[in-house]
């Protein structure tokens, strides 16, 4: 893919200023949001049709804080579902290939070790626009959903939860797997082991606290959105050459 264009939407986030630094290895371009905005249809198929790429990553939308999904509903379903249908139709329109992060809150998180093929029932706001940005990819044939458990390098927090299992990897992790199955379709859970946030967190910072979720919390943190990694491991021994 090093000589294919790719597009990069949300290039001011935390995932997107990481992958900035992998911009000589692949022609990848950054649009501010000026220049490409999701909430502008025109002003998108106006920006590819100038740039004619081959890939679109969409990265842009709302995250955090988590509790702004509750807060302002309107700004949440703009960003997350209407932008990703503005940026799929506009997508599908010069058939380029569209690759999509979602997260792995789409899960119930009660059970872990999700597969792509498992019931989605989201466990807060966010990750129902999230799943509402979903429904409108799922559409398009020559697209490619992301279910990622990431999150930035060093861990951010001085405390970490010692009950609460997740899949995180670390951005500059999640990149170069990314580059690898960009040319896969349909739904990837893209993370890394399962562990508890805890035992992840302190493998980079020995100083970190561990604290416990309690079982009433209303924080919308699910105790266990781990992700089943076989299908990634899959796609990436068979890209890599080994049966």
């Amino acid at each position: 893919i090093n000589m294919k264009k790719i597009i990069i939407t949300g290039a001011t986030g935390r995932f997107g200023t990481v992958l900035k630094k992998f911009r000589s290895k692949y022609k990848i371009l950054f649009p501010t949001k000026k220049q490409l905005d999701i909430l502008d249809l025109k002003n998108i198929r106006t920006y590819l049709n100038l740039k004619k790429p081959n890939y679109l990553i969409h990265l842009a939308g709302l995250s955090r804080p988590m509790k702004i999904h509750d807060q302002d509903i309107i700004k949440s379903i703009d960003l997350n579902i209407i932008g990703t249908a503005n940026v799929t139709k506009a997508c599908s329109e010069r058939n380029i290939k569209l690759i999509y992060f979602s997260t792995n809150y789409v899960y119930p998180g009660t059970k872990g070790n999700y597969k792509e093929t498992d019931p989605v029932f989201p466990v807060n706001n966010y990750a129902w626009s999230k799943l509402g940005g979903e429904a409108s990819v799922k559409l398009y044939k020559n697209s490619l959903i992301l279910r990622v458990c990431m999150t930035e390098r060093p861990f951010v927090h001085a405390k970490a939860f010692g009950n609460v299992k997740n899949s995180f990897a670390y951005h500059d992790e999640i990149i170069p797997k990314l580059f690898k199955i960009i040319n896969e379709k349909g739904v990837i859970n893209l993370g890394g082991k399962s562990q508890y946030i805890f035992n992840f967190a302190k493998k980079d910072n020995k100083k970190v606290k561990k604290i416990y979720l309690a079982k009433n919390s209303n924080i919308g943190m699910p105790f266990d959105s781990s992700i089943n990694l076989f299908k990634l491991k899959k796609k990436l021994r068979i890209k890599s050459g080994d049966k």
